[in-house]
């Protein structure tokens, strides 16, 4: 194609020097320094600030709450959890950090948290709770992580730098050697494994004291946390693939429950005879247990999904929108399994569903966008990832997505926009060679 000499395209023309300089990242406002641990009150190395910590969280931790198909529209959960977090964040070392706390619509079982302070707990495993006091543990026990600072002491380390400002490419999702490829993963599997901590023995060793420390401090029986190591014991053993992404990032053993019954006993013995609120708790997840057994399915789906059984997935994803037809995950989850099946009109139509059900939340319009570009209708697309963009601005898809419909719509001028803007923030991976490649082609960068 030969190139064009419109002033627009002179303007958005730029060199390969240029294009790279552009493009790059750069750590330079992270400088190293040292920092009174607020936990131990001893000085130790430590690249971020409690600013950046807040400003990571705020950045990222909605790419993570949107992979878990987002907070539950159940206000008075939510609030419930929210309350007792609060309790327990205003008896921590850190009590003046911006605390959020939510539960999410994600069936698998975890809980985790961001630098900042946001703390999200699965609807997975609420069900596998008992009791408000193991709740607090739960919440305690995340709450140890940002007071001790270990994903900032992560990032220290460079290897969570790296992985944070080397390159959000992990972001760009599983694109395959043909076209898009699968959609499975292209908004969501990127939280905790980007996004979020590995966290260490020691520091899971840590995490439980300070979640002790707290939940009773907030007064609550110490044997919640107690109760809480032995039910995620008890479900490593009976259901290891339900619970396998919890422990990737917070290494259980044995030793972590004998620990915590043996600190019961000895530091706080004067204290179990504080309330666990099991009543107050099953009040308050009543109707979340109502909907036990389509998550249930829902888990058996997603498990089945991950070994590449489509057909058996849908099968379980049927059940469970039986039990709950209007539920957004449910919704999402059978609209993920038609398009990676490649039945993209099936895919849209359960995509649609799920935007009626929840249209402030992204995945749905991320995979109506995926849907209406394989039907080739690239209007629809556009219009869809430009949502997905308002309502998450930090994932980078929906960028190149908007690019590659306006490619499809033939408008060359917005398409090499949206490319340009993608490749500033990722560099590697197929749909980042897509874009350059494209770019080149139109004349935009000068090899």
């Amino acid at each position: 194609m030969a190139k064009s000499s419109s002033a627009a395209h002179r303007a958005h023309e730029l060199s390969r020097r240029h294009f790279l300089w552009l493009t790059s990242l750069s750590a330079a406002g992270w400088v190293a320094g040292c920092a009174r641990n607020p936990v131990t009150g001893k000085s130790q190395l430590m690249l971020v600030s409690e600013e950046e910590e807040i400003q990571v969280d705020k950045q990222y931790s909605p790419l993570q709450f949107s992979s878990d198909y987002g907070s539950v529209r159940d206000k008075s959960l939510n609030e419930y959890v929210s309350d007792v977090g609060k309790k327990i964040s205003s008896r921590t070392h850190r009590p003046n950090m911006p605390y959020s706390f939510r539960v999410v619509n994600a069936t698998y079982i975890n809980a985790y948290a961001f630098p900042g302070g946001s703390i999200a707990c699965t609807r997975g495993i609420l069900l596998d709770l008992d009791n408000e006091a193991q709740l607090a543990a739960l919440l305690g026990h995340e709450l140890g992580h940002v007071n001790a600072r270990h994903t900032a002491q992560q990032m220290t380390k460079s290897t969570f730098t790296q992985a944070f400002v080397g390159g959000l490419s992990v972001l760009a999702g599983v694109a395959g050697g043909s076209g898009l490829g699968q959609v499975a993963g292209q908004l969501g599997s990127i939280g905790a494994g980007a996004l979020l901590a590995s966290y260490s023995r020691d520091n899971e060793r840590e995490a439980d004291a300070l979640g002790m420390e707290y939940m009773v401090r907030a007064g609550y029986n110490p044997n919640g946390m107690v109760g809480l190591q032995d039910m995620l014991v008890s479900l490593n053993k009976s259901k290891p693939s339900a619970i396998e992404l919890m422990f990737a990032t917070h290494p259980m053993s044995e030793e972590r429950y004998a620990t915590a019954v043996k600190r019961v006993k000895e530091d706080y013995a004067k204290s179990t005879g504080l309330p666990r609120y099991r009543e107050r708790y099953m009040d308050n997840t009543e109707r979340l247990r109502a909907q036990k057994k389509a998550i249930e399915e829902m888990q058996k789906g997603e498990q089945l999904m991950g070994k590449e059984k489509y057909k058996e997935a849908e099968s379980h994803f049927s059940k469970a929108l039986r039990e709950a037809p209007e539920d957004y995950a449910g919704l999402v989850m059978m609209a993920t399994c038609q398009l990676v099946q490649k039945d993209y009109r099936e895919g849209l139509q359960y995509a649609e569903e799920a935007q009626s059900v929840y249209p402030r939340e992204a995945q749905a319009h991320h995979l109506s966008g995926f849907a209406r570009i394989q039907t080739k209708d690239y209007e629809g697309a556009y219009e869809e990832f430009s949502t997905c963009e308002k309502l998450l601005p930090a994932n980078p898809n929906s960028i190149f997505f908007k690019g590659y419909a306006l490619e499809g719509m033939r408008n060359r001028e917005k398409a090499s926009q949206e490319y340009t803007r993608y490749l500033k923030v990722v560099q590697e991976g197929d749909y980042a060679q897509h874009a350059y490649k494209r770019l080149v082609e139109w004349g935009y960068i000068k090899k």
